[in-house]
């Protein structure tokens, strides 16, 4: 089996890697990490709390076994992720959540009868203060064990986190109470305590704090468990994406069908899909036809229709009959892979916002033990007594944890990212997302974006005394012989509504005017006005055949003359056909407070044409048209000039300038590689509507992400004064820690209900 690679190497061009962090706790731990690992020559490191990972970027001749040496020797663990393969052959690894589940269900049974004889004293039995003792002592000594080790590994590199915090408060109750019991009054026979809300009030030898070190041990572990618990929800998304794909696939070789694993597949063999297996790669169908479900990629419920030449994906569903395809990428390059390392990539970048948050973080911790110190000490010298002091100071190290600040963007990311992958949406970074707050204006390409970018019959004119369906047979088999998009539009659309279509001989083209031949004896016909009458063809007489001609050629479409035997027959008009979706997604667009502008090469008649399909008005709004690639350019930059904040929505090579231009690029995922890999947002889904989508989630996970925020910063701004001020117990405080953690993260998780416009679901 192969494993991770050897990081001992020193790799002579740039590269970026990804590197498993172990042992951090808080966004302390993680900001630690990245400000070590930035301090190395010419190395850029973004560090992840919630996916415990790092993203660093090592210039020319830099080990990775460098970056790995100075995260242990800060420490931490690291190392790099196994490859795909090695992964897929690996029995799933523990729950990390299992072990605090443990941990956290033995110290619960034991700190429950602790809290439960402080709080109510006609349980004190003689000497109960004892068993409280032995009680307590395995959930402060073991229970606790991973703050307190947390804490002494980062005491010996000489910085502080979360973990100081919740060690000392933990320690500081436990060691008083066991100074109260054998150095002072606490631990005679007959002993009583009374239960206070607020910090005690009684002298440190006559107060036993064991149920504030056990029971705020038991609620750091309850915090830990539940936010473990969602973090992992937070990245099921993606987890559950990248396992769609096909374990094995029925491979054609030497004449022979073979069953084998997927990672034997190879690019160039042919393979058979039945109905209801899952595609094993991308590739391109050889024979068959069939429905192929495409909603684990695209999130669209209507299956795809494919024949021989259409492209599939690996990971969809074959839903209808026996496909042979042939394989055209397979393991990293595939479709499914591209968009697990993007959506990873987005995971792992960092928002504005967060890196706010990650500058407190690294200071927050020593302010707070000063602030600490500085309670304790001035409640002594109030005159308030040494238990007074230590409960004070133990409330403020305990409620003071930073862990909502370290989990407000993570986790956002984990969910929004990973809701978008199922959608068919991919978000390049957290920039993205915040780009999306501002753009004011969306420039929208029409060829492939608001159209299909594939010709259509739209309009159908015949003589009079002429059928339809007559004039559909005779023009449809005669294009049959054509290779030209126009003919192939014309043949495909007499097929779908007619059937079978009769046999056409003696075919002869003429580039570019028209084409010529005989269906059922009869000498045909079919081309530009011009060439059909100079062929033979009679000239079309005055009435609705010039009518329909006029009126088709000044809304930009493409006329097909028809005639048979030297009479006209009739007039086709064919078009680049706008999507179903795309002036309902106009209309959508508008209501998120973006101004639409229509962009393209084609001319202005058919341009306005469009516009005017899809709500877009000439006379009121901007359509730019004649337009080459490097005039998209000069087009958003002029936009931009004016002020406007520009998003670029496009599909095309003569996009990705453009879309690299705009505030916000948007590439459909149905075009060239070179413009998605130019935009900031990728939409799988060939469809307007996947913008509108697009544009919704990311501005409502970026919501979420300042809610998040604001939470954190609010609770310990408010909480931290109140327990200086004596107005907050430590289980309280520590029952308030834990909330706020777990309320950060199902915050986010409520990004799992996004809906798609397109599902015709209420906003």
């Amino acid at each position: 089996m192969a494993g991770p690679e050897p990081v001992g190497v020193a790799e002579q061009a740039p590269r970026t890697v990804e590197l498993l962090i172990g042992g951090m706790t808080c966004a302390s731990c993680a900001a630690r990490v990245e400000k070590k690992l930035n301090r190395m020559p010419g190395v850029q490191a973004a560090v992840n709390y919630a996916t415990e990972s790092a993203r660093v970027e090592l210039p020319a001749g830099t080990d990775v076994a460098d970056a790995v040496s100075v995260v242990e020797a800060t420490g931490y663990t690291a190392e790099l992720p196994a490859p795909p393969a090695a992964q897929a052959e690996t029995p799933a690894v523990t729950d990390p959540a299992a072990a605090l589940r443990q941990r956290l269900a033995v110290s619960a049974a034991l700190g429950l009868p602790v809290l439960l004889l402080a709080m109510v004293p006609p349980l004190q039995f003689p000497n109960w203060q004892w068993l409280s003792l032995v009680l307590a002592a395995p959930v402060v000594v073991w229970g606790g064990r991973p703050f307190h080790r947390a804490a002494w590994t980062n005491l010996r590199h000489g910085a502080a986190t979360m973990d100081t915090l919740v060690s000392l408060g933990v320690l500081a109750a436990f060691v008083s109470s066991l100074a109260a019991l054998f150095l002072g009054d606490a631990g005679v026979r007959g002993m009583r305590m009374r239960f206070e809300l607020l910090p005690g009030r009684a002298a440190a030898g006559e107060h036993l704090y064991l149920e504030v070190a056990a029971v705020v041990t038991v609620l750091v572990l309850a915090g830990r468990y539940l936010e473990a618990r969602a973090r992992r929800s937070s990245g099921a998304a993606l987890r559950a994406l990248l396992a769609l794909g096909a374990k094995d696939v029925a491979v054609l070789r030497d004449g022979a069908e073979l069953r084998v694993p997927v990672a034997d597949l190879r690019v160039g063999e042919e393979f058979l899909v039945r109905p209801g297996e899952t595609i094993a790669t991308d590739g391109v169908v050889v024979d068959g036809a069939s429905a192929v479900d495409v909603s684990v990629l695209t999130g669209e419920g209507v299956p795809v229709e494919v024949g021989p030449g259409d492209a599939v994906a690996g990971a969809t569903v074959n839903a209808g009959g026996l496909l042979r395809v042939r394989a055209t990428r397979v393991g990293a390059d595939t479709q499914l892979a591209r968009i697990g390392r993007l959506v990873t990539q987005a995971q792992s970048g960092k928002a504005e916002v967060q890196r706010l948050a990650d500058r407190v973080s690294g200071v927050f911790v020593p302010v707070v033990l000063l602030i600490a110190l500085a309670t304790g000490a001035g409640w002594l010298l109030a005159g308030a007594g040494l238990g007074t002091a230590l409960t004070t100071a133990v409330a403020v190290l305990v409620i003071a944890c930073p862990c909502a600040l370290g989990l407000a963007t993570p986790t956002a990311l984990l969910v929004g990212t990973g809701r978008g992958a199922q959608l068919g949406i991919l978000v390049k970074g957290p920039e993205a997302l915040e780009s999306t707050r501002r753009i004011d204006t969306v420039v929208l390409d029409k060829t492939g974006t608001i159209t299909t970018g594939r010709m259509g019959l739209v309009a159908v004119t015949p003589a009079p005394g002429v059928g339809e369906d007559e004039l559909l047979r005779l023009a449809g088999a005669l294009e049959t012989a054509s290779e030209y998009p126009v003919g192939r539009a014309v043949a495909a659309a007499a097929a779908t509504r007619l059937g079978a279509l009769p046999a056409v001989s003696a075919a002869t083209a003429s580039a570019g005017l028209g084409i010529e031949g005989v269906v059922g004896g009869r000498r045909v016909l079919a081309g530009r006005a011009a060439w059909v009458a100079a062929q033979g063809g009679a000239p079309l007489p005055a009435g609705p055949l010039t009518e329909a001609l006029a009126a088709a050629e000044a809304a930009g479409r493409t006329t097909v003359v028809v005639a048979a035997d030297g009479v006209a027959l009739g007039v086709l008009a064919v078009a680049d056909t706008v999507r179903d979706t795309s002036a309902a997604a106009v209309a959508d667009l508008r209501r998120l407070g973006l101004r639409p502008v229509l962009l393209t090469g084609d001319n202005r008649r058919t341009a306005e044409t469009v516009a005017r399909a899809v709500g877009i008005d000439p006379d009121v709004d901007e359509v730019v048209a004649e337009v080459r690639p490097a005039g998209k350019v000069e087009v958003v930059r002029r936009l931009q000039e004016q002020g406007r904040v520009v998003a670029m929505v496009g599909d095309g090579v003569n996009d990705a300038a453009a879309l690299v231009q705009a505030d916000l690029g948007i590439a459909l995922g149905s075009g060239t590689d070179v413009a998605i890999e130019a935009s900031d947002l990728t939409l799988v889904r060939a469809d307007l509507t996947a913008a509108v989508d697009a544009v919704r989630l990311a501005r409502r996970t970026l919501r979420t992400i300042r809610v998040n925020l604001f939470w954190a910063f609010a609770y310990n701004v408010a909480a931290i004064p109140l327990a200086a001020a004596g107005l907050l117990n430590p289980l309280l405080a520590a029952a308030a820690m834990a909330f706020s953690s777990v309320f950060v993260v199902t915050s986010s998780l409520r990004l799992r209900r996004f809906t798609s416009s397109a599902a015709g679901l209420a906003r």
